[in-house]
């Protein structure tokens, strides 16, 4: 592993930790990549894509690019409907699917919101991941987290 991996690998640990808040993430499907060995060169390879964890004007421009959307625009779309995104961001759990297995994450845009008891809610209980994706379906779905401490 090189040391841009490692790099690339710690960044992701550390998002999913809710050690980067001022990070986006984006997970985009290999079915919907160009070049997925380009972008796994500055991200990090999993089994059906790449994610990429980006500083946050830097994440948003790359997923309006690799997604032709406005991240914002999409996350007001996508929260309309709630559904399961998996706890690493690499997709989920479609809520139009009813267990069928064309539908897969096309692509998820997360960030962390750090915990705020004043705020109340799950926001109280711990960093909250908010998670938004699209199936290849066309649904798009969201689901907001309190991200594990350990």
């Amino acid at each position: 592993m090189s040391d841009d991996d490692s790099a690339n690998a710690d960044r992701y640990a550390e998002f999913l930790r809710g050690e980067r808040p001022d990070d986006i993430l984006i997970y985009l499907h290999e079915e919907g990549v160009g070049s997925i060995d380009e972008l796994a060169e500055i991200g990090v390879r999993v089994d059906n894509g790449v994610v990429l964890v980006l500083p946050g004007e830097e994440g948003r421009a790359a997923f309006q690019r690799a997604a032709g959307l406005d991240a914002m625009d999409f996350a007001g779309m996508a929260m309309n409907t709630e559904g399961e995104i998996d706890d690493d961001c690499t997709g989920g759990v479609c809520p139009d699917s009813e267990g069928s297995e064309d539908h897969y994450g096309k692509f998820v845009f997360a960030f962390v919101e750090e915990q705020n008891e004043a705020v109340g809610g799950i926001y109280a209980e711990g960093d909250v991941c908010h998670g938004y994706a699209a199936c290849a379906c066309g649904t798009t779905y969201s689901e907001k987290s309190v991200l594990d401490a350990n």
